[in-house]
């Protein structure tokens, strides 16, 4: 008998949704849509799974409203390991009793940026808008009605990396503010063949920072002098694994102009270039019950780092 088709599963009593990817890959859907509690679910289903260190399960990745598992089926039976994730989903709940340790990092982010401008100009073809700029774009589509409050709306809250992906290092970044709050852009009609590297996107409910040069959809806002990979490891930062971002991050956008932006490239090129970082707990009970005090107590850590 075949394997059943996506429209015959259903979500079990927890409302996550499991499929299988041949032996090896499992996937498990929190939720239709990206919501916070239903990332921190994800995220302490999947820490809960690496300090268990279950056999048979060789690689984790939490995802935004998901996770996916690469299991050996010739170690555990893949449909044993559901029944271990069943079991971990009805012990973490809700998740707002969860602790996530985490880091809350500095992001320099220069906006409107020459390079960023140049790329987004040239393929104003694919653009919604080919008369406006991608930040005049979203400023607008959000109810903004300058560019710089728009862009002051970016930097007033911190963002969680709620998944690494597209291509390797690329943090996607979900704003700790309400629902009512969030902004959201569409994605440009037709992707450029060209995006900056350590250029700042746009698209649906999340920011990304492109690694590297390459493709890209998401609409332009900046560019942040900082790397996300160096894979000489050179810098202080990336002493463990050529990447920077991690699952679970939170990224502190915080807007320079040019002769900073300069400055810390000069920083990046001799060496000496340290994202500046502090370990911090965020509680999702104490967020949802007063997001507001919940954030100036993380920006407050990381000012005093």
């Amino acid at each position: 008998m075949s394997a059943p088709t996506r429209t015959d599963l259903q979500p079990d009593e927890n409302g996550v949704l499991y499929s299988h990817g041949g032996d090896e890959w499992i996937v498990a859907q929190l939720a239709e849509s990206m919501s916070l509690n239903a990332h921190l679910r994800a995220q302490a289903i999947t820490r809960r799974l690496t300090e268990l260190k279950l056999p048979g399960v060789l690689e984790i990745c939490p995802a935004n409203a998901a996770y996916m598992l690469r299991v050996d089926p010739d170690v555990a039976h893949p449909r044993a390991i559901v029944e271990r994730l069943r079991e971990l989903a009805d012990e973490v709940g809700d998740a707002e009793d969860f602790v996530l340790q985490t880091r809350i990092v500095d992001l320099p982010v220069l906006f409107r940026d020459e390079w960023t401008h140049a790329a987004l100009m040239r393929f104003r073809d694919r653009h919604q808008t080919p008369d406006r700029t991608d930040l005049e774009f979203a400023a607008e589509l959000n109810g903004y009605s300058t560019v710089d409050e728009f862009i002051a709306a970016i930097v007033g809250t911190p963002f969680i990396v709620s998944m690494i992906g597209f291509v390797p290092a690329v943090p996607w970044g979900y704003q700790l503010v309400p629902q009512e709050r969030q902004i959201e852009v569409p994605k440009y009609v037709r992707p450029r063949t060209f995006t900056p590297e350590r250029a700042l996107g746009w698209g649906g409910g999340f920011t990304a920072i492109y690694p590297v040069d390459g493709a890209g959809g998401y609409q332009l806002f900046g560019i942040c002098p900082g790397p996300m990979v160096d894979p000489a490891q050179r810098l202080h930062d990336f002493a463990d694994g050529f990447t920077f971002p991690r699952p679970g991050d939170l990224f502190r956008y915080r807007q320079i102009d040019r002769a900073e932006y300069d400055a810390i490239r000069k920083t990046v090129d001799d060496g000496s270039f340290r994202y500046r970082i502090r370990e911090v707990e965020f509680v999702p009970s104490d967020w949802f019950a007063d997001p507001e005090a919940t954030v100036r107590r993380l920006e407050g850590a990381l000012d005093a780092a």
